[in-house]
């Protein structure tokens, strides 16, 4: 499993992404980092708001709870998420691969 790290009142960790994939998946881990494969185009931030609404319903957290803390033009982005504890994330995380 990847390294989540837990802050007072989020949790972060980072993830790849793959952007323009057949279907929006976990596709395993790279390095310290979740590969997720995700159907939108890098273009005007669409794979930005595909990650937050795909890790939205994998956490089954709201969207306003997931930030992109740094990475947005990048492949690999660190994701925060408000108000989760970090063996939520770890469970959910875990289920869905």
């Amino acid at each position: 499993m990847i390294p989540i790290r837990a802050s007072p009142g989020h949790v972060s960790f980072s993830i790849k992404v793959q952007p323009r994939a057949r279907k929006n998946a976990i596709t395993g881990v790279v390095g310290d980092s979740l590969k997720i494969s995700l159907t939108a185009p890098p273009v005007d931030g669409k794979a930005n708001q595909a990650v937050i609404e795909f890790l939205s319903e994998i956490l089954k957290v709201p969207h306003a709870s997931i930030t992109i803390a740094s990475g947005d033009t990048s492949r690999i982005k660190l994701i925060r998420v408000a108000g989760a504890t970090k063996s939520a994330v770890e469970q959910r995380l875990t289920e869905a691969i």
